[in-house]
């Protein structure tokens, strides 16, 4: 799994960080999404699908 966070494009809504914190966090200056695990291991695989899913602007996106 390789994700790919679009910094443009996020709404700073921060459901990526409150469901998967060990993957993504929140920029201070902006509030957009900051990418810390571009291929986290297996076992978040499902949590970050759901984080994806929570995206309201589509900004965060799994190959």
């Amino acid at each position: 799994m390789k994700i790919k966070a679009d910094e443009s494009v996020c709404i700073g809504a921060g459901m990526c960080a409150l469901t998967v914190p060990a993957v993504f966090d929140q920029s201070e200056e902006e509030g957009t999404v900051v990418l810390l695990q571009e291929a986290p291991p297996q076992d978040l695989e499902e949590a970050v699908r759901r984080a994806v899913t929570l995206c309201p602007s589509g900004a965060i996106s799994v190959e």
